[in-house]
């Protein structure tokens, strides 16, 4: 994330799309169930809002509320489709995405778990850090539609990135 170049190549990659990695790398955090590695892609004071509301501020405590959560419960997976990236400033960045999970144990989506995601990025010293990551149920209460339009989008997601990983390591699942 910190390097200016994209892989393999010469060319810089955009601000957009090092938004849309640091978004990434912080799923993969989760999925890993890595709270170091989380609170790390954070500005020190970022704040994190949870699917149930919760507030998390700060990276001591993202690392630490997150390290009990990840020891208490098996977390699902994300797998995630980001919809907007959008400079606010040269410093200051927006992602929109939507996202669903894969309980552990399972190997499809939960549509209960659905959720819509916002991400504010900050960039200090060339490094892109969130300061406001905002997760929140997709439920669209009176439109079964949306939801299940929603989750069909997620799963065509979840299938591509398990062909994709099929493909790259050999392995038969996720």
């Amino acid at each position: 994330m910190d390097s200016p170049k994209a892989r393999g190549g010469t060319s810089e990659i955009t601000e957009e799309t090092q938004v849309e990695l640091l978004y990434q790398e912080l799923l993969e955090a989760w999925n890993q169930k890595n709270a170091r590695k989380m609170a790390n892609l954070m500005a020190e004071d970022g704040n994190l809002v949870g699917f149930d509301g919760s507030q998390i501020d700060g990276q001591q405590q993202v690392e630490a509320v997150l390290g009990q959560i990840f020891a208490d419960h098996p977390t699902p997976s994300y797998v995630s489709i980001v919809r907007e990236v959008r400079l606010l400033s040269r410093d200051v960045a927006l992602l929109r995405a939507v996202a669903g999970m894969v309980p552990v144990g399972q190997s499809d989506i939960n549509p209960a778990l659905n959720a819509v995601q916002s991400l504010i990025a900050t960039k200090g010293r060339g490094r892109w850090r969130i300061a406001l990551f905002h997760n929140t149920p997709a439920a669209f209460h009176g439109r079964p539609e949306l939801s299940d339009h929603l989750t069909k989008e997620l799963q065509q997601a979840l299938h591509a990135s398990a062909a994709k990983y099929n493909t790259n390591s050999g392995n038969t699942s996720l």
